[in-house]
C-alpha cells in the first residue's frame, strides 16, 4: 500500500485522562487522509532507545498504529504508548542505552544527533508530541533542528503557554472538587481544618478553579508566598463560621509560606529537566495550622484533616471535556499536516481552536495572573466580571499573542 506519509506520535512527562483519546483522533484521522501512523513508546525514550541499525528489534520502542489498536484504548485514561521524562539534550550517563554508550561519553550527553537519525531511521514525515512545557521544550528543539513538528498540549496544571487548555486540566479539576467534598464529611465529623495538597508546581490553577466553584475556603498558590498566621486566622473564623465546624484550604504543590526560600520537596533527586519532585508543603500547612489555630481560638487548639490528592485526580478515565478537547486537538494536528504548516502548538484561545507557533512553549511561565484573579488578602479567587471570560475565567493569557491565521 502506497501512503501520504509516515506521521509519530508520542507523549511525554506525567500521564493524564484525555491521552489517549487524542492519540486516537490523530490516528483516525491520519489513517483515512492515506497517512501511516506510527507510535513511539515511552516518550522521548523510545527514540533515545531506538537502535537504527538494519535488522535490529525495535519492536519495544515504535508500533504501528491501527484503528482497532486505538478504538479500544481511546476510553481509557493514562497513555497506552506509555511515558517518560526523558530529555535527550541532557541524558546522564547511567540513562545511555548499550548502543551509544560508545559514542557519548560525558556525564549530561546530548544525545540529539541520535534522536535525528532514528526518526529518519523510521521514516517520520511528521512529529506530534503530546506533553507539557518540559516535552514540548525539546519539540521546539527538534523543530528548530528541522524536523516537522505540530504539538499538542496536555498538563493537570494548565501551564503550557499559548494555550488556555491542556489536556488532563478538567479531569484533574473535576476529581479534585469530588474529593473535596468527599473529604468534608471526616472534616465535619470531627469540627476539624482540612488541608488538601494538590497539583501546582509553577501555576495555581488547579487549586484556583476549585475553589472557585466552592469546594474550599482558602487556596494557596505558587504565584503569592502567604503568611502562615494570616492563613489560620482566616479559616479558623471560615469554621467557627460553618454550622458544622469546619474549613478547607487547597495547597497547591509549589506554595511557599513568606519565610521559606523555596518549595517543599520529597527528595534532593532531580529528573532530566531539572525537577526535584515536589511535595510536603501539605503537611507543613497541617502542622502549622495545628500549632497556631490557639491563638485564634480562644486558646484552644484545632486539629487537622490533611490530604495529598496527587495520583488519585490523574488516574482512571477522563471526564467529557477531556474526551471533547483531544479529538478536536487531534484533528486540528492533522489540519495543520495537510496545509503541510509545522512548527506549531494547537490550541484553545478565547474558546476558538486555534494554534500558535510552538515557539511560545519556551518564550515564558505561564500562571495565573494575581492582580486580575487573586485576593491576596483574602487568600482566595477574585473575578470582576465573567463577561468574556474563558471557560474556566482565569486560564487566559494576556492577547497580545495572536493565533495564527489559517
Amino acid at each position: 500500500m502506497k501512503y501520504r506519509g509516515t506521521i509519530g506520535i508520542l507523549t511525554g512527562g506525567g500521564d493524564v485522562p484525555g491521552l489517549n483519546p487524542a492519540i486516537r483522533a490523530v490516528t483516525f484521522r491520519a489513517l483515512r487522509e492515506g497517512y501511516r501512523v506510527v507510535g513511539i513508546r515511552r516518550g522521548w525514550g523510545g527514540l533515545v532507545d531506538y537502535i537504527p541499525e538494519k535488522d535490529a528489534d525495535n519492536s519495544d520502542h515504535v508500533q504501528i498504529l491501527t484503528e482497532d489498536l486505538v478504538n479500544r484504548a481511546g476510553r481509557t485514561g493514562g497513555t497506552f504508548l506509555h511515558t517518560s521524562r526523558t530529555l535527550p539534550a541532557r541524558l546522564p550517563a547511567a540513562a545511555l542505552p548499550d548502543h551509544l554508550k560508545q559514542t557519548y561519553r560525558q556525564q549530561i550527553n546530548d544525545v540529539t544527533p541520535h534522536v535525528l537519525r532514528a526518526l529518519e531511521n523510521i521514516g517520520i514525515d511528521y512529529l506530534i508530541p503530546i506533553g507539557g512545557d518540559d516535552t514540548l521544550s525539546y519539540a521546539e528543539r527538534l523543530h528548530r533542528e528541522g524536523v516537522p513538528v505540530v504539538a499538542i498540549p496536555k498538563t493537570m496544571d494548565n501551564d503550557v503557554p499559548g494555550t488556555d487548555y491542556c489536556i488532563g486540566f478538567s479531569t484533574c479539576v473535576t476529581r479534585t472538587i469530588e474529593l473535596t467534598h468527599t473529604l468534608r464529611t471526616t472534616a465535619g465529623s470531627h469540627e476539624r481544618l482540612l488541608v488538601i495538597e494538590v497539583f501546582g508546581r509553577y501555576a495555581g490553577f488547579t487549586a484556583m478553579l476549585p475553589t472557585m466553584a466552592g469546594a474550599a475556603d482558602r487556596c494557596v498558590i505558587p504565584e503569592c508566598p502567604f503568611d502562615m498566621e494570616h492563613l489560620t486566622a482566616l479559616l479558623v473564623a471560615d469554621r467557627n463560621r460553618h454550622p458544622s465546624a469546619y474549613a478547607v484550604v487547597l495547597v497547591s504543590e509549589g506554595a511557599t509560606t513568606i519565610d521559606e526560600q523555596g518549595m517543599s520537596f520529597e527528595s534532593q533527586e532531580k529528573d532530566q529537566y531539572g525537577h526535584r519532585k515536589l511535595g510536603g508543603i501539605g503537611d507543613k500547612v497541617a502542622l502549622q495550622l495545628k500549632e497556631l489555630s490557639p491563638q485564634f481560638n480562644n486558646g484552644h487548639r484545632i486539629n487537622v484533616v490533611n490530604q495529598r490528592l496527587g495520583y488519585l485526580v490523574r488516574c482512571g478515565n477522563p471526564d467529557a471535556i477531556d474526551s471533547i478537547v483531544p479529538m478536536a486537538y487531534g484533528n486540528l494536528a492533522l489540519d495543520l499536516i495537510l496545509e503541510n504548516r509545522t512548527g506549531h502548538l494547537v490550541a484553545l484561545r478565547n474558546g476558538c481552536y486555534a494554534n500558535v507557533p510552538i515557539e511560545v512553549v519556551t518564550s515564558r511561565k505561564k500562571v495565573v495572573i494575581i492582580d486580575r484573579y487573586y485576593n491576596q488578602e483574602r487568600l482566595r479567587p477574585k473575578y470582576e466580571t465573567f463577561h468574556a471570560q474563558p471557560t474556566f475565567i482565569m486560564t487566559s493569557e494576556d492577547a497580545t499573542l495572536k493565533p495564527t491565521a489559517g
